[in-house]
């Protein structure tokens, strides 16, 4: 039995080394496909005007979706084969660097590639090849697209924390998670309105902005996954974490431009935390942070 459940957590693994791949694909495309979505619809309420409009019509833009087009060096150009595309093992042989131009290419991809692989491994080492491991190894693939599109853009898309959000409840609906169903509805609405009351709060006091809707979204998903009664420990734990960070930025100024901080990656890595070792474990490691 022990050899059983490390061969298909190893399975996993390589399963989860693949989605990595395609999460690379979806962290850099998403936010271009939002950006265009964004620009047809300003152009379709601009239509009337531009229907009076006697210049040449502008061409059709090429599609650009999470399928195509192909993937290409961003250097020169060069169309990525399926050799070149294996997780970790193109990128090790073509020692970091574009096969034409010879451009580096940059270690994140086989970093995110690793980080969801291993993340995969653990979930289906706990829990099995059962709905409760596919549902975890799904959340785990969410959270990660979600950090880098945040951490790059500072942008958390609904295409991704609404499905989460809804797959949160329906695993707790159906018991293929240990949340009562009550308990994930109340968390999925204690958790959007927390940051939303935080928000108007700091808007109202400062006339600033100190977060954005999607850190709402992704708190009710959490919310959703883990019960009301994980809030507190992840927001503490999201809160440290970020403070931490945020310090070390400004201390060796790598701060943004506007010195902001998106805090979407920090609410990811409580909930990697909380699924891992429980909300109860973040709540003591906080406390102890906390004390020192």
């Amino acid at each position: 039995m022990e050899m059983e459940t490390w061969w298909n957590a190893s399975w996993g693994a390589v399963l989860g080394l693949l989605i990595g791949s395609f999460l690379n694909v979806v962290i850099y495309r998403l936010p271009k496909m939002m950006e265009r979505r964004w620009t047809e619809e300003v152009q379709a309420m601009q239509a009337p005007a531009a229907q009076a409009d006697t210049s040449p019509a502008h061409p059709e833009p090429e599609r650009f979706n999470l399928m195509v087009p192909r993937s290409r060096c961003p250097s020169c150009g060069h169309l990525v084969q399926w050799y070149e595309n294996i997780p970790v093992v193109s990128y090790l042989f073509l020692r970091g660097r574009c096969s034409a131009c010879k451009a580096r290419i940059s270690v994140r991809y086989p970093l995110i590639e690793m980080a969801t692989g291993a993340l995969f491994f653990f979930c289906i080492q706990r829990w099995g090849v059962t709905a409760t491991g596919i549902a975890w190894c799904g959340f785990s693939a969410a959270l990660v697209a979600l950090a880098f599109i945040d951490w790059d853009t500072t942008l958390l898309p609904d295409d991704i924390t609404l499905p989460l959000l809804w797959a949160g409840l329906l695993s707790s609906a159906l018991q293929w998670i240990a949340v009562p169903l009550h308990a994930s509805v109340f968390g999925a609405v204690a958790g959007y309105l927390s940051l939303w009351l935080v928000y108007w709060g700091f808007k109202l006091a400062t006339g600033k902005e100190g977060m954005g809707y999607g850190d709402f979204k992704l708190f009710a998903a959490l919310g959703a996954w883990f019960g009301w009664q994980a809030l507190v420990p992840i927001i503490l734990m999201s809160s440290v974490i970020g403070a931490v960070i945020g310090i070390a930025m400004k201390i060796f100024s790598s701060l943004r431009e506007g010195g902001y901080i998106p805090f979407g990656p920090f609410l990811v890595g409580a909930g990697f935390t909380a699924m891992v070792f429980g909300p109860h474990a973040i709540l003591d490691t906080v406390l102890k942070l906390l004390s020192l």
